[in-house]
Formats: structure tokens, sequence, C-alpha cells
């Protein structure tokens, strides 16, 4: 067989990897990979490329472009909240691990915030030639700019952010545009927003003035439907969609719930209905139509999972929820969709699989754990990992096919990021990179 033949055939065997992790939840912001050949089991001495300690904590999750992985951390003062605590940025080598710089953010007193929260719980997002990160620097909110070696070229404030909870949602690229959710607490001022910033010099650009004031943790999804870009957002006592270029509103859902942590996630889902045609000879034929959907679980006081079309205008809260179901979503893992289904892991640890387009319910089982980190699909593959850093790996399909189940032996409360055929989670006190080969 020719070289060239041989070659070619060898490419085409292999596993195609193409995608950085460039933010929460990936590329697609949705817990997905488009590549499918990561291990599925590991330990201390088994497809563990490297191990390296973090300083300071937090429950922000790993970004890997360009060869480097960001992390941000919260450096403490031993005993002393009023005490400055250090806000960073960290840049570490995708291939060994080694630590490449460090950058001191802000030094501030540490903010008030709820006990599954964590002072640097923002993920960073990267367009490729800047990082961008969000921290609370009481009473503002701050966005931070660098280049990926680490020079600062700007920073900015949106206004003052207030949440007994503290601060975590993750900030949005569109084009040029960095856009920031500053859903709060109500104060004397009424102020909550989305603020959308020039991404090259940190101007204002446009803002939204939230009717409901309420906090919320929710970063925003981008999606498109029929052509148009729509920057999805639940939280305000709402479901939204507004035009990610202008801050213009085009569809609002009422509810389901007040208050929002995880993120919905956004898939075109194919339909199928047997017809019968050429009556009365009775041929029969199967109609396909597609059908856009925003899948969502929410939250609080009340849980919810949740389908929208997203093709309305307006109010359509009476005519664009596809089915909905009371008491059986999660409130902080956010879902992720692959084929037509949707995938929800609670806190408590209940996991159910869910027809997108009918709401059907093909399992329920109970994993083992509390649940704060989100899942993602790789391939054929589930991987969920609880707070104890025990990762399940699930078989995806509307069956609980459990395929390993692995330990890091240290505590987690982020979500992974998927590279190149490489795993990266984010311990309590260290930085794992999980792949099989060096």
């Amino acid at each position: 067989m020719p070289r060239l033949v041989c070659l070619l055939l060898a490419l085409s065997a292999a596993p195609v990897f193409a995608e950085d992790w460039p933010g929460w939840r990936g590329p697609r912001r949705d817990g997905t990979t488009d590549a499918s050949a990561y291990p599925t089991e590991w330990n201390e001495k088994k497809n563990t490329k490297w191990k390296r300690p973090i300083s300071g904590t937090g429950y922000s999750s790993p970004v890997v472009v360009a060869g480097k992985v960001f992390l941000t951390t919260c450096v403490e003062t031993a005993d002393d909240d009023k005490a400055p605590a250090k806000r960073m940025l960290l840049c570490l080598d995708r291939k060994t691990g080694e630590q490449l710089w460090a950058r001191e953010c802000l030094a501030a007193p540490l903010e008030p915030k709820h006990k599954l929260n964590s002072y640097a719980s923002s993920t960073p997002v990267a367009d490729g030639e800047r990082i961008y990160v969000t921290f609370h620097d009481r009473p503002a909110l701050r966005i931070y700019c660098y280049d990926l070696a680490g020079k600062k070229l700007w920073d900015t404030s949106p206004g003052e952010f207030h949440s007994v909870h503290g601060f975590c949602s993750s900030p949005l690229i569109f084009k040029d545009l960095l856009i920031v959710n500053g859903d709060q607490d109500p104060k004397k001022d009424g102020k909550a927003y989305i603020v959308a910033f020039d991404k090259f010099t940190g101007k204002e650009k446009w803002r939204i003035d939230r009717a409901n004031r309420l906090r919320s943790y929710c970063p925003p999804l981008l999606i498109a439907v029929d052509g148009q870009p729509q920057m999805v957002l639940t939280g305000s006592k709402t479901v939204c969609a507004f035009d990610p270029a202008t801050g213009e509103s085009i569809w609002t859902v009422k509810g389901p719930t007040e208050q929002f942590v995880a993120s919905p996630v956004f898939q075109i889902v194919e339909g199928k209905l047997p017809a019968l045609l050429g009556f009365p000879c009775g041929a029969i034929a199967v109609l396909r139509w597609t059908q856009p959907t925003v899948f969502l679980t929410a939250g609080f006081p009340d849980r919810w999972v949740m389908a929208i079309d997203p093709r309305g205008r307006d109010d359509v809260t009476k005519t664009r929820i596809l089915w909905s179901k009371k008491n059986d979503g999660g409130y902080v893992p956010s879902p992720v969709v692959d084929k037509g289904l949707g995938y929800v892991i609670t806190d408590e640890g209940i996991y159910s699989v869910w027809d997108l387009l009918t709401g059907r319910t093909y399992c329920k089982e109970r994993v083992k754990g509390h649940q704060t980190g989100s899942p993602v699909v790789a391939g054929e593959h589930l991987y969920i990992t609880n707070d104890e850093g025990e990762t399940i790996v699930i078989k995806t399909g509307g069956l609980f096919d459990v395929v390993a189940k692995n330990n890091l032996k240290e505590k987690c409360y982020s979500s992974p990021a998927f590279s190149d055929g490489d795993i990266f989670l984010r311990g309590e006190k260290h930085l794992f990179c999980i792949g099989v080969g060096k």
C-alpha cells in the first residue's frame, strides 16, 4: 500500500482533538466536547499525567487555551477575615503543570458568601489572545483583562454588587464584546444589571436594567436560532433571551422560580412522526422537523425541569414552554444535552435522563455523594464528579450503564475541563491532568 494511503488511513482512524476549553463549560458553554477519546479510568498510577499544588482556594473551573491552563484563586490571610486577601490569576503549562506566572488582581477583605461558595468561583474566559476574570471587590464588581503572557491590559467596574451569598457568574465573549451578569440583591438604589464591554478597551457598550432585583448566579448562554444569535439567561425570577449585540430583549418566560444557579443548555433536536400518505392505500411515511430547545433546571425555592422553544417574542410564558415538571430538577449542577436527551444530576445525587421533546424520563438513579460541579459529555460517555472527588463515568443513552468509577482522593467543587484528550480536574488543593500516555 502506498505510504500516503497508509498515512491517510491512520489519520482517519485516529481521534480528532481540535478544541480548547476557553471558558465556563467549554467552547459552547454547554458541557460538551467534540472529541471522544478521553480516558474513562484513572488513579494515582494510571492515566494521571501530572498533579500540581494550587495556592489558595477557589471553585472556579480550569480554562485551557493556547497550551496553557488558567485558574483563579483566593489566598487568604490566616485567621483574619478583615485582612486583605489576594485574588489571583494563575497560568500553568498544560503539558507539565508547571506554573508559568501568577498575577495578583486585587487584595481586599473577604466578602460575605454562602458556605458552598468560594471567594474565587467565577471561571475565566479567553478568546485565544486575552483572558478575562471577575472578582468581587466589595462593594464593587471588578473585571480584569490580561494577555496570555500575564500583562494586564485593562480593568474596570460595572458598578456595585451586593449578594449575601457572594459572586460566581462567569463572563461571556460575543464577537468584540465581554458580557457580565450583575443580578444582585436589592439595595436603596435598586441597581441590578447586565453589562457589555468592548473586550479590547473595557469601554461600556450597552447596559440592561434588570426589572426584578434579585440575586442569581448564572453565566449567560449564547445560542443561534434561525441564524440569529440569542443570549439566554436564567435569573431575576425569569428565563430571558437578549440580542447579545445590543442588549435588546427578545423573549421572556416568567418564573418558574425565584433564584437560579444552574446554567441552561441548548440543542436543536430532530423530531420524527409517522404519518399516513396516499389515502386510501395507507402508505406510511416519517415526517421530520427540527425543534430548537433550551433545557434548564432550577432552582429556589422550587425545583424545576423545563424545556423552552426559543423562537418566540416578548412574553412567551403561555406559548413557548414545551414541557415542565416541578420538584424534579437540580439547583447548583448544570444539566447537559446530547442527541435529544437531557442529563440532570441534582445536588443530592439523583441522576435522570429526559427526552427533550416530550419530557419523558428514561431513567432515574441515585449516585454517590453531594454534587456541586456540572457534568460533561465526551463522545459516548457522561462524566459526573461529586464533592468528594469521585467521578462516575456513564454510557450516554436512556440506561444507567456505569462504565467506571474513579477517585481523586481529594475534595472537588468545580467542573472539569476537557481538551485534546486530557481532563483537567481542580481538587481542593491540587490541579490534576488526566490523560492517556505521556
